[in-house]
């Protein structure tokens, strides 16, 4: 009797042994969870990140900390550029690769520079977080494309770090690019989009919003209001306009609202407005207690839906 109550009794402790583990995985897997401490850090450790400052450069080496944890041998690209005043400065990109089954590669990318006095939780400590967050999640899976990641200096004073990336593109890789994704601004806009280009070039977007249908996403794309902006598609304010311009077809992901102001997409929401370049409004603090738990759908949104489209992301034949 003694010796079936022992064997029943290790066997309860395996079972709670099993489900502990489970339990804390699960809470620490919560899509969004990794890119809110990205945010977090990115924040309040580093605050704004000019281009060409040193806190730019902080920013920068805490991206590529983290990439080397994840396993990844990022590249530092240096280059020179005028800001806005025409002084000379020193930014940089980041670029890492996962080699998938195919070498054709996605470009996968975000800017981590802020304009002055702002946290740049929104613009765009987002786009960078959810990124870190896709790499940590598929970190021991094969992957059907070649996953090239890039976070982009110097996006404030004009798309200058995606600008020189996309110079230093030789021929032969552009041909080898199947699609660019690009994530800037995600969390505090009143409604959550993917735009992509005109015409067949728009498939990226287009794969993207059937996937955010079968998960239940509520993601939807340009309405097309303003005849400016043609439905689905966007204006080129953001790091994927210099691969737009290379015939490089694009997904860009981004929270604003637009059917507010001018309906050109500025105006991210209706109770306060645009948010980002506001130095009181892209803050946490301000985010978090104008719009409660908006932070946190946001992400969990589009980490699900990043990671979703890079893994089952079909080129379409030619």
């Amino acid at each position: 009797m003694i010796k079936k109550q022992f064997v029943l009794l290790c066997c309860l402790i395996l079972v709670f042994i099993s489900f502990v583990p489970l339990a804390t995985a699960k809470s620490k897997t919560e899509p969004g969870t990794i890119a809110a401490d990205h945010i977090f850090n990115l924040a309040t450790q580093i605050g704004d990140r000019v281009a060409g400052t040193e806190d730019e450069k902080r920013a920068a080496q805490y991206i590529v900390e983290v990439l080397r944890k994840l396993g990844l041998h990022p590249e530092i690209q240096t280059f020179t550029t005028t800001n806005r005043a025409g002084e000379t400065i020193v930014s940089q990109n980041i670029i890492a690769k996962k080699i998938g089954e195919s070498d054709r590669q996605i470009i996968v990318g975000a800017h981590y520079d802020t304009v002055k006095g702002v946290q740049g939780v929104d613009d765009n400590g987002s786009g960078v977080g959810v990124i870190l967050e896709a790499i940590e999640s598929f970190q021991h899976k094969k992957m059907p494309y070649t996953l090239t990641f890039v976070f982009f200096g110097a996006e404030e004073i004009g798309t200058k770090g995606s600008e020189y990336y996309t110079s230093q593109m030789t021929p032969k890789e552009i041909q080898n690019t199947v699609a660019m994704v690009n994530l800037d601004s995600l969390i505090a806009g009143d409604k959550m989009y993917v735009y992509g280009d005109e015409g067949e070039d728009g498939w990226v977007r287009d794969q993207a919003l059937d996937l955010a249908k079968k998960k239940k996403l509520n993601v939807e794309t340009n309405p097309g209001l303003n005849p400016e902006y043609p439905k689905g598609s966007t204006g080129d304010w953001s790091d994927h306009a210099a691969f737009k311009k290379l015939g490089i077809p694009f997904a860009y992901f981004e929270a604003t609202n637009w059917a507010l102001g001018d309906q050109d997409g500025y105006v991210q929401t209706e109770k306060h407005g645009a948010i980002w370049h506001n130095p009181e409004k892209d803050s946490l603090n301000f985010i978090r207690s104008q719009f409660p738990g908006r932070m946190e759908e946001r992400l969990h949104t589009f980490s699900i839906l990043l990671i979703e489209l890079l893994t089952h992301i079909k080129e379409p034949k030619k």
